[in-house]
């Protein structure tokens, strides 16, 4: 009996079995930690009283991507640095060698670094949210990438733009964000009708469709306050032009104004209203 204490005691302290317990013990905690990130995200995003139910699942899982990646970094940080200890691996002389390297690499990792600090920010100031269309661009440059955030890490975002494609924006690239999904959005309808049309007319047609979807079972839902006449932007000698707003759940500008626009040249049709048209000169 002693003998079989003595061996199992061998084996226990062997590098071998401490590393496969390491590692083993490293994945219940992966586990366990995202279920327990994911848990208590979701319920101090809850808390938030100013957000709406969207908001809060976009806020969750932001912010849900992001610990959980933190979280795993340090997890494995630490489980290395466990396994090197086993392996009698000097880790002081490991991190001398690693700072020396450091120091010369520093010039080079400054965009790294501006990319973790803006990635940071990000996310602390909630200038976007998983789920939401965004532009990202600079100052002065013609060069903007435009998307659906699809994730977020401290480093970088992920777009997926109308076409399908993947853009992978590093966070200090970035100087100006345009965030067309924060809180609401509003749908833009611009139009343009034959000079001699009835602007009276006109005005109350626009009005009543947007009325006519905001009491529409389908389309209703989508809208906060439904699209009306706004203004006459501008006049030709053949048409002017009109413009008409309406504001929407975020993310829902472009459904809802295709929608309207539908309904609108149904309803200018059967009012008489004729859209400008272009004079076609014959052959």
């Amino acid at each position: 009996m002693y003998f079989a204490s003595t061996a199992v005691k061998d084996v226990l302290h062997q590098p071998i079995f401490q590393i496969v317990l390491t590692i083993g013990v490293a994945i219940i905690l992966q586990i366990i930690g995202r279920s327990m990130i994911g848990f208590v995200i979701r319920r101090a995003v809850k808390t938030k009283r100013n957000m709406s139910d969207s908001e809060k699942n976009k806020r969750a899982k932001t912010l849900d991507r992001v610990f959980e990646n933190l979280f795993l970094v340090i997890l494995w940080i630490i489980a290395l640095v466990t396994v090197l200890t086993e392996l009698k691996i000097n880790l002081t002389a490991l991190l001398t060698g690693a700072g020396l390297i450091g120091v010369i690499a520093g010039l080079a990792l400054q965009n790294v670094i501006k990319d973790y600090i803006a990635g940071v920010f990000i996310i602390i100031e909630n200038q976007y949210q998983v789920g939401d269309v965004v532009t990202l661009g600079n100052i002065g440059s013609p060069i903007v990438t435009s998307g659906v955030v699809e994730d977020i890490t401290i480093r970088t975002t992920q777009l997926r733009d109308v076409d399908g494609t993947m853009h992978i924006v590093t966070n200090g690239t970035a100087t100006v964000i345009s965030n067309m999904s924060f809180h609401y959005s509003v749908s833009v309808i611009d139009m343009n009708v034959s000079i001699g049309s009835d602007i009276d007319l006109v005005e109350n047609i626009i009005n009543d469709v947007g009325k006519d979807m905001q009491a529409d079972d389908k389309w209703g839902d989508l809208i906060i306050k439904p699209i009306k006449f706004l203004r006459i932007d501008s006049f030709s000698d053949t048409s002017f032009a009109v413009k008409a707003s309406g504001k929407v759940k975020p993310g829902e500008q472009w459904s809802v104004a295709g929608e309207f626009r539908r309904r609108i040249k149904k309803a200018f049709a059967e009012n008489g209203i004729e859209p400008f048209r272009s004079n076609v000169k014959q052959a």
